[in-house]
């Protein structure tokens, strides 16, 4: 019996489709890549929130990262962008909106 890991997941496409539609139809069009994607990964859904509602205040920010979950896909990812632009772990962390020791401790488990 195979397991399958999206059954436990919200559909975030249809989700902000729906609050797309309902609250921000001009927005649709900012979208519509993300939305063509098969699968959102966490990045995806990250950019889909700052389109959609647009930068929180830092009080909010800070409550939000604390609740952040990133798959091994979404880690690996961030470290190769770290590669490709030639960033340090503060400069990535700062881009990103985490600690530095998040990095750091990714970079260990890893090894990239």
């Amino acid at each position: 019996m195979e397991k399958n890991d999206n059954s436990a997941k919200p559909d975030y496409k249809r989700i902000y489709k729906d609050i797309i539609n309902m609250k921000f139809p001009d927005k649709m069009d900012l979208c519509k890549v993300l939305f063509e994607k098969e699968i959102l990964s966490t990045l995806d859904i990250i950019i889909l929130n700052k389109i959609v509602f647009g930068i929180n205040d830092e009080n909010n920010e800070s409550i939000n990262n604390k609740y952040k979950v990133y798959s091994r896909q979404d880690i690996y990812n961030i470290l190769k962008f770290q590669k490709t632009e030639f960033l340090n772990n503060t400069q990535l962390a700062k881009h990103f909106k985490m600690s530095r020791n998040t990095i750091t401790k990714w970079k260990k488990m890893y090894r990239i």
